[in-house]
C-alpha cells in the first residue's frame, strides 16, 4: 500500500513537470479537436469506411504489426491502415510536433512510455476512446484505461534470450550472460531510446546483484543497440549470441529461427498503451481501429508471447492488466538522468 502511494505520488510530480515543458513548447494548444462523428457506433464505422485510411504510430515489433495489418483489413476491408514502426524517442516528438503546428498525419499510437502518457492526461493529444469493445467485462475497462483516453493494449514480456545453434546450452538467468565464452557476443539496449528499458535495467539491478552485475557485464564487452527488434534480429542471425533483453520472439521461432528465450526467476513486464490523436486526420477509423486492437481478433493477432489485454488469447504468457506500473523513481526526471549517466559510465 505505501508503495501505491509513493507512486501515486511520483506520476503527480511527473505530470506537473512534464505538464509544464509541454505547456512552454506550445503543446496542448486550443485549436480543434479531431473527434469522430457524433452518433451510435454504427455511425462511426460507416464514417471510418468513407475515410478509407487510418495510420498506426506505434513501437510493437514490426511481425506482430504485420498481423494486426492483415486481421484489421480483413475485418474492415474499406479501410487501409498505413503502419510506422519506431522508438519511442521518435515517435512521441513526432505526435508533439504534429500537435504543435495542427498537422495530424498520425491517427492511433502505441507506447509503453508511462510518464508521458500521464503528463499527456489532461491535454488533447489523446480524445477518449469510443467502442463496444472497451465496454467488455473480460476487457476490465477500469484496471486498463487510464483518464478514458489511454487503453491497455498488451504488455511487452523481455528475459534473456540466445541463438540455439551458437550456446545450444542456453540462459537461465543474467548471470549466465558473463561467461567468458560470450564476450563480445552479447547484445544489449541502450537506455536512452525509451524509459522501458531503464525500467528494465533496474529490475535487473536488484534481482541480479546491483550495479556490480552491469559493471561485470560491461567487462564482457557487449553490444549495444537502439532497441530490441534489431537486437533480436542480430541473435537470430547470428550476429551476436545472446541477448540481456528481448522478448520471447514467438514468430521468428515458429519461422524456424534457431532462438531461445527464459524469463528467468523473475517476470518483467511493461505495458503498451494505445491512443487516438487529438490531431487525427481521419478520426473516425481511429476510434475504429482502436476498439480492434481489444478485440479477441485484435489481440490473437499482437499478443501471442506477450501479455494479452483479454484472457484466453492463444499463445499469450500473461494478461496485460496484471503487470506492475514502471519504477517512475528512475525512468523519469533526475532519476532517468543520473541512470541514463550512470549506465554512460559503464558502458561506453
Amino acid at each position: 500500500m505505501k508503495r501505491k502511494n509513493k507512486m501515486h505520488k511520483i506520476f503527480r510530480t511527473a505530470v506537473v513537470v512534464v505538464a509544464a515543458a509541454l505547456a512552454l513548447a506550445g503543446c496542448g494548444s486550443s485549436a480543434k479537436v479531431s473527434q469522430p462523428v457524433s452518433g451510435s457506433w454504427a455511425d462511426i464505422v460507416a464514417a471510418a469506411n468513407k475515410e478509407r485510411s487510418v495510420t498506426l504510430y506505434s513501437t510493437q515489433a514490426q511481425a506482430v504489426l504485420d498481423n494486426l495489418k492483415k486481421a484489421f483489413e480483413s475485418a474492415y476491408p474499406d479501410i487501409k491502415l498505413t503502419v510506422v514502426r519506431g522508438i519511442d524517442s521518435e515517435l512521441l516528438p513526432r505526435i508533439g510536433a504534429e500537435q504543435k503546428t495542427h498537422r495530424g498525419i498520425g491517427d492511433v499510437a502505441v507506447t509503453t512510455d508511462e510518464a508521458w502518457i500521464h503528463a499527456n492526461e489532461n491535454s488533447d493529444t489523446a480524445v477518449a476512446v469510443h467502442g463496444p469493445s472497451f465496454d467488455d467485462p473480460a476487457y476490465r475497462r477500469r484496471e486498463a484505461i487510464i483518464g478514458g483516453k489511454f487503453f491497455t493494449e498488451s504488455a511487452i514480456l523481455f528475459g534473456f534470450g540466445w541463438n540455439t545453434t551458437l550456446y545450444p546450452k542456453g540462459i537461465n538467468s543474467a548471470e549466465d550472460l558473463l561467461d567468458p565464452a560470450l564476450r563480445g557476443k552479447v547484445g544489449i539496449v541502450t537506455p536512452a531510446t525509451s524509459p522501458t528499458y531503464i525500467d528494465y535495467y533496474d529490475f535487473i539491478e536488484k534481482h541480479y546483484g546491483g550495479r556490480d552485475f552491469l559493471q561485470k557485464l560491461a567487462a564482457n564487452k557487449p553490444r549495444i543497440y537502439p532497441s530490441t527488434q534489431p537486437l533480436s534480429q542480430a541473435m537470430a542471425s547470428g550476429e551476436i549470441t545472446a541477448a540481456l533483453m528481448c522478448n520471447p520472439m514467438l514468430p521468428e521461432r515458429a519461422a524456424g529461427a534457431p532462438v531461445g528465450w527464459n524469463a528467468g526467476k523473475y517476470t518483467w513486464g511493461a505495458k503498451w498503451y494505445g491512443l487516438t490523436l487529438g490531431t487525427a486526420p481521419h478520426p473516425n477509423a481511429a476510434q475504429v481501429l482502436a476498439d480492434f486492437m481489444v478485440t479477441k481478433a485484435g489481440q490473437q493477432a499482437t499478443s501471442p508471447g506477450y501479455g494479452s489485454a483479454l484472457p484466453g488469447i492463444d499463445g499469450a504468457l500473461a494478461v496485460a492488466q496484471d503487470v506492475p506500473a514502471q519504477n517512475l523513481e528512475v525512468t523519469v526526471g533526475t532519476g532517468a538522468e543520473k541512470f541514463r549517466n550512470d549506465w554512460e559510465s559503464i558502458f561506453r
